[in-house]
């Protein structure tokens, strides 16, 4: 695929090609890191040669360089000092394209260390001959602002901006307050130079030039939301642009003035007629804006404009097919037609203020409703545990991806060993008290493959203790769940019948039993109020398992048992509820056998095959990790045709190709390939080369991703040669550590 060519560009190759003595060499290189750090490759090594092709008079070359500048400064500060001269020769060069180009950059260059060395080129920018380049400069002083608020003001640049109000060039003062409007940032452009703001803009409607009166009335509309009661006496000179607009942002604007300030508008209701003829040919935005204007004007001056609001609401709901207008219709119809006080109360109350509110919150707590940005938390500007409390008390919070412990591929160490053999914990288990990110993120639905639930189970199933019902203070039961929203199971290959006959052709087939690893402690007693957990994975019949050990370590009984898993990256979820239906007394143990399917959700892991769940009782809520071996994910259909294994082999690029040794290993070829087949791993084809056995091998994971092995076996040698290659090479030394688990066990 398009994005795997980039990721398996090797960066000693990028390095040599940015450093080509050829312009064109140089540009493709660069356009290749572009393309790699767009899909996701860390491409940050080659910091200092991709700001040697700084030093280029072709423009489409430098905007390539300021991107990836301005994507690595902030993460590579001590580097980016180095593209500073840079910097300042392109705010000097003749080309004004090019100076804007730096001046702009220069302002997305988040960076306090090099901000200050800015300041003398932005100062020249600020006057410079150019239209564009000052009206860019203009903003870029707008971003530094936001960056370094002192630094701004004692550098002298709002005095600047001041002068730039007036500015010679219309473009540059429209383009320049609308920005200043729209961003709502009154400490740039403090209230004394809004009068000269609005001057300039009624100079900029008095030039007549179309697009400029435009541009100007949608600021003015905005000003009178920032500056209520000040600037109204200039309504009129807007009144006399009316026939001029036909740009939607600049209609709606003037609709919205003449909707707002109805009162002092004598012939309001011709103005605001003579949009309404085309009213069907209006776009949604201009027609939302006009309804709501003759309303406003209809409840300031009822007995004028009855015939009016009857048209409009008429063209509204009856005569329009659309929703939004439709129900906006309808509501102003029903509050006019009962209640017209309320309604009086409800269209015309007081505006808030144009402010920016983002500043005034707690950085602590914008991180956290960021995460919480699809919930109410992001409505109400409060954190979940402010507003929802479950019968426990349980809180929900954010949990960032955790990192574990990263395992290196090296071919003459095995990999991961223990970790596959012995299921250890990685270093990702949260201490007690923290939540697992999305693991309280229920679907109060049934589970995935199972038949409908009985509320007890499923309340069972919701961690959060009171789910749902404690925020519509009901009782949810879904009567059915379209099919849509649950797969049907996958069928069980069967191994007799038809199936016997395709397996010939088409290599599916079932394995006896795939290997299983002992269980080991996954939640132990001591951090669980008792309940101590181990357990393991299996593959078996085409199903997988998660077998598991329950017992009992603490003085009471455990009931109303429930697991959830978080996201992975597998999507590895519980078909069924947990199935523990009796009390588990104390110094009992109970084994169960749970089933999983991979049609869960998919969220990349690190280590890749960790697993985070969260198990529940009557007494709490308890949360551990685990490693999926990544054999019990290998499927049936793994077995590739000969040719397409040939084909396939050649077309992953070799650097997709990894090697590792399994040691000490005392199995002939035919042993190895059986013991492999039984766990999904099928043999392709079997070659001697010089006394040593080659097996070509294929597999597949439950997400379709193919994985190609090479395996060398020399008689007498206890090491064999394992070679993978893979379109995700990130999957290799997982697939390694299931081949030397198999091998040993």
């Amino acid at each position: 695929s398009g994005v795997s060519k980039y990721l398996s560009i090797p960066i000693f190759e990028l390095k040599a090609e940015l450093n080509n003595e050829k312009k064109e060499k140089r540009k493709e290189a660069v356009k290749k890191v572009i393309a790699a750090m767009t899909v996701g490759k860390d491409v940050s090594s080659l910091f200092p040669d991709v700001v040697n092709c700084m030093q280029t008079d072709n423009l489409e070359l430098k905007k390539l360089v300021y991107l990836y500048l301005m994507n690595y400064a902030k993460s590579q500060p001590d580097m980016a000092i180095m593209a500073v001269n840079s910097f300042v020769k392109d705010c000097e060069d003749p080309n004004p394209l090019i100076r804007a180009l730096a001046v702009r950059t220069m302002g997305c260059i988040r960076v306090d260390k090099i901000t200050e060395y800015l300041c003398e080129p932005l100062r020249k920018c600020l006057k410079d001959e150019d239209p564009y380049v000052r009206k860019t400069a203009a903003v870029c002083v707008a971003k530094l602002h936001d960056i370094n608020a002192q630094m701004v003001e004692d550098q002298g640049f709002l005095d600047s901006l001041r002068d730039l109000i007036a500015d010679s060039n219309p473009m540059v003062t429209c383009m320049f307050s609308q920005y200043v409007v729209l961003v709502h940032n009154g400490q740039i452009i403090r209230n004394q130079s809004a009068e000269r703001c609005v001057s300039t803009l009624l100079d900029l409607i008095q030039t007549k030039v179309n697009y400029v009166v435009q541009e100007a009335i949608v600021v003015i509309r905005d000003i009178f939301r920032k500056y209520p009661n000040k600037y109204e006496s200039i309504i009129a000179t807007l009144c006399e642009n009316l026939d001029s607009l036909d740009e939607p942002d600049a209609r709606a604007a003037m609709i919205w003035i003449v909707g707002e300030y109805a009162e002092r508008i004598d012939n309001a209701d011709e103005l605001l007629e003579s949009f309404l003829e085309g009213f069907h040919d209006e776009s949604t935005q201009v027609q939302l804006t006009l309804l709501t204007a003759i309303v406003k004007l209809f409840l300031k001056k009822p007995s004028e404009t009855q015939e009016l609001v009857q048209q409009v609401l008429s063209l509204a709901t009856q005569d329009s097919d659309n929703p939004d207008l439709r129900d906006r219709g309808y509501i102003y119809w029903r509050l006019l037609s009962t209640d017209p006080v309320t309604a009086k109360e409800v269209v015309l109350s007081e505006k808030p203020l144009i402010s920016e509110e983002t500043d005034l919150i707690e950085p602590t707590l914008l991180d956290e409703l960021i995460c919480h940005i699809g919930s109410l938390a992001s409505v109400y500007h409060k954190p979940p545990n402010a507003f929802v409390e479950g019968s426990h008390g349980i809180h929900r919070k954010h949990l960032p991806i955790h990192h574990g412990s990263k395992h290196k591929s090296t071919s003459d160490s095995p990999v991961g060993t223990t970790a596959t053999t012995n299921l250890e914990q990685p270093q990702v288990i949260p201490s007690q008290g923290d939540l697992l990110g999305d693991l309280l993120n229920l679907d109060l639905g049934p589970p995935v493959n199972v038949p409908q639930v009985s509320s007890m189970q499923m309340g069972a199933v919701d961690l959060l203790g009171g789910g749902l019902d404690s925020l519509v203070g009901q009782t949810y039961i879904p009567s059915s769940v379209p099919a849509t929203f649950a797969p049907s199971p996958t069928p069980a290959v069967v191994s007799s019948g038809l199936n016997d006959l395709f397996e010939l052709s088409s290599g599916i087939g079932m394995a006896p039993g795939g290997y299983v690893a002992p269980k080991s402690v996954w939640l132990p007693a001591v951090k669980a109020k008792g309940l101590e957990i181990s357990g393991t994975f299996s593959h078996r019949q085409g199903h997988i398992y998660m077998e598991m050990n329950f017992t009992n370590k603490a003085l009471q009984h455990m009931t109303d048992f429930a697991i959830q898993f978080n996201k992975n990256s597998f999507g590895v979820i519980p078909s069924t509820p947990l199935a523990i239906h009796t009390p588990l007394m104390p110094n009992q143990s109970i084994d169960v056998s749970l089933p999983l399917n991979t049609l869960g959700p998919v969220m990349k892991m690190e280590p890749l095959n960790n697993l985070q769940v969260a198990v529940k009782n009557n007494i709490d809520v308890f949360y551990f990790s685990c490693l999926i071996p990544l054999n019990v994910l290998f499927v049936e259909d793994g077995k590739m045709e000969r040719q397409v294994f040939l084909a396939t082999w050649k077309d992953i690029p070799n650097e997709n190709e990894l090697q590792f040794q399994i040691k000490d290993c005392h199995l002939n070829a035919d042993t190895v390939s059986s013991k492999l087949q039984n766990n999904n791993v099928y043999t392709i084809a079997k070659r001697n080369v010089e006394g040593q056995d080659m097996l070509y091998q294929s597999l597949k994971l439950t997400n379709g991703i193919w994985i190609l092995a090479e395996l060398r076996i020399q008689p007498g040698n206890p090491n064999y040669t394992l070679s993978l290659k893979c379109r995700a090479p990130e999957v290799s030394q997982y697939i390694y550590q299931a081949y030397d688990a198999i091998l040993k066990n």
